[in-house]
Parts: structure tokens; sequence; C-alpha cells
């Protein structure tokens, strides 16, 4: 059957490509930072990592990680509950809760596995979940696996919120599930209406804060800090390979009888193995450096504001962002690409985003601010964009 099978692929592929949505993987060689290496060996400003704060090649965590590989091996080749659990996974899940001033935290794998694993062990179908329409797609799919009756509200639109809320009162349990940041805009979810909302209607919280932690807040706290809401929110979601030093590894912290019942029930930690040591390593010593100084997260918030006003001033349709997150919108899906490349020859490193991954007319460059950036970073990146955006008739 293959043959068949293989000739419909082609079409699919050819399909892809004919339409400018064919995605290609460009190749580094180096450490990932503001400056990268790419395989011709030319070096380029990198503006489209996660690496809000700039550690992902930061010495002190791979000292850490050296030091756990020495004292507790490579990887563990075990789940938590048979033999998978050690001393660093306890200790980084304290970390995790005391960051975020929540009872308790579980790891996961990456935070695709975390919402992924959240939703069916604690709901069924006598209860709901109202989801945010531009979730990220890990959270959808979480949601897809659990039989609760299914909510949408539109993005960020409070009323609509509230009118999927009166509707789901015929649920048991009422989940309100919303990304901290939207990754695809940076707009923050207005998570000051949203749990007046559950408070009114009897539900509870979930956030994702992959996006926001570490780069939202006066600490980086995420969106609970924002909103002086830490400690109210019943589950956050997270990643330590964004802002949390760029590794892998996912977790949920909140109320300790939901991470309770996680440990007990939730599949993708039961069947998954534990992460790596030096990964659980590096992150308890990152926790401890945001913990003793904000100095980078206060450079990656001057960093935001100067680039994306003066992106604006530049006369760029930028998409409103309270995140390190600066959308600057294309609209055609080839227009995006063809930037891109071109910026590539300006030595700057950005992706053209387009549908699936964005509606469709709604392509755009994310470009990703760090505290890496230096200011002549910030201004050749600016100066890049102004000429190649002339080149193609985008601004004047």
């Amino acid at each position: 059957m293959y043959q068949e099978f293989k000739s419909h692929l082609q079409t699919e592929l050819t399909n892809i490509w004919e339409a400018g949505l064919y995605k290609n993987e460009r190749i580094i060689v180096s450490p990932q930072g503001a400056v990268i290496r790419v395989a011709d060996g030319k070096e380029v400003l990198n503006f489209c990592a996660n690496n809000y704060l700039g550690l992902a090649n930061s010495q002190t965590l791979k000292d850490a990680a050296k030091e756990a590989i020495d004292s507790h091996g490579y990887g563990v080749s075990s789940v938590r509950f048979i033999c998978g659990t050690q001393d660093l996974h306890k200790q980084l899940e304290a970390s995790i809760s005391r960051f975020f001033g929540t009872e308790d935290a579980i790891l996961y794998a990456a935070c695709f596995d975390a919402n992924g694993g959240v939703f069916e062990p604690l709901l069924n179908e006598e209860d709901a979940i109202i989801s945010d329409a531009l979730n990220h797609a890990s959270i959808i799919d979480g949601v897809r696996l659990c039989k609760a009756q299914r909510y949408r509200y539109a993005n960020a639109d409070m009323a609509d919120l509230e009118e999927q809320l009166k509707k789901a009162q015929a649920q048991r349990y009422r989940l309100i599930v919303t990304d901290g940041v939207f990754s695809m805009d940076g707009n923050v979810a207005p998570l000051d209406k949203i749990y007046e909302l559950a408070e009114k209607y009897n539900a509870m919280v979930m956030i994702d804060e992959s996006h926001s932690a570490g780069v939202v807040g006066r600490t980086g706290r995420g969106v609970t800090e924002r909103y002086n809401l830490r400690g109210k929110i019943e589950i956050i979601t997270g990643t330590l390979g964004k802002a949390f030093g760029g590794a892998i590894g996912g977790f949920t912290t909140g109320k300790k009888e939901i991470i309770e019942l996680l440990r007990q029930r939730s599949r993708p930690y039961l069947f998954s193995n534990s992460i790596p040591p030096m990964v659980a390593a590096a992150g308890i010593k990152m926790f401890e450096m945001i913990d003793a100084t904000n100095e980078l997260q206060d450079k990656l918030h001057t960093n935001t504001e100067y680039f994306v006003k003066r992106m604006k001033d530049a006369g760029f349709d930028i998409k409103p962002t309270e995140s390190a997150i600066c959308a600057v919108m294309l609209y055609d899906a080839k227009l995006s690409q063809d930037i891109a490349t071109r910026l590539l020859d300006e030595g700057i490193y950005v992706t053209g985003f387009y549908y699936p991954v964005v509606p469709k007319g709604q392509a755009r460059i994310r470009v990703q601010i760090s505290a890496a950036h230096e200011p002549q970073h910030l201004d050749t990146c600016i100066a890049a964009f102004t000429k190649v955006a002339k080149e193609f008739g985008v601004i004047k």
C-alpha cells in the first residue's frame, strides 16, 4: 500500500510548497544566544528564540549541569513512581512552587506533556472546560483527550467568556483555561477579569505561563504576579525550555490535591522517563539566580520597550504586546518568508509565521527580545527591518 500512500504524501507536500507554507529548518552550529553561527559559518543576530532571559548558554547553568552528570549520572532510565525520582527532582519541584507561590509542583518532559496530561485525570463528562480560542496547540490536544464538555471564547473577550460560563452552569465543575501570553500575538491574558468571572460563576482557572514566566510581572513571576493573584490560581503549567534556561522540561504547579492526583493518574507523567538530572540541577540553579537578582528581567523589559517603540516609529504594524514578543504583521505568507530570507542576508535571524501556525491572512514575523541583546543588537535589527521592508514596499 505504501506506494499509493507515498504518492498521496508527495501531492500534499507539493501543495504545501506551492501555497508558500513549506517550513525549512535552518541549521545552527553554535550555542543559543544573541549572536549565533549558522551552517555556512556566518554569524547572525538571533531574534526568534524563546531565550528571554539569555540563560540558554549561561556558564553558571552549564556548570550546574556538568556537576549533576558527575554526581547523579546522565539519565534516570525510569519513570518517577518506579525508580525515577531523585532528590534533584523534588528540589526542583519545590523551587517551582516557591517561585509561583503555589502549594506543590509536578515535573514533565515538556509543557506539551503537562498540558496533555492535566485535564483527563481531573475532569469527566459531567464537567466543563472553557478555553480561549488562541490557546496553544498543547492545550487544545489536552482538552481533546478529556471527556469534559467544551466551550470556547474569543481571544481575551470577557463578554464572550461570561456567555460561555453561563452555558457551562449546567455542568458540575468548570475550568477556565488560558495562555498567560499568547505566543503568536504577544498579548497578556486579562487574568484579573478572568478571575472575577471565575468567582462570579463558580469556576476554577488554569493558566499556561510558558511565554510569560520569567518575562511578565515586575520580577518575572508571570501573569499571576502582574495581576496580584499569586497563589490564587488553581493550576499553572509552564516550561523550563524558554526563559528558564531554554533546555527541556515542563511542569504543573498549583493546589496540592490537584498535583497529588496528577501524580496518581496523569499518563504523560506515569509513562515517561524523568527529566535528566543535569536538567533538574540547572533548573534549581536557575531559580536561585532569579531569586537573587532582578537584573535580567529589568534588562529584558528595557530592551523590549525600546525595540517596540522604535519599530512603531519606523512605521511597522505591531500587535499590542506586554511581553517580549513583537509580532511584525505582514499578512501574506510568502511575503513573511521572503522578508525573513532577506533579513538573514542582512545578518538578522528571524522566522516568518503563517497558516496553520496563525490564521490565514495573518502572516507575520515574530521578533523575540532577550536580555542577552545589547543596544547595538537592537539598533542593527531595527535598521535591517527598515531597509528590507522598504525594498518590499511594506513601509515608506
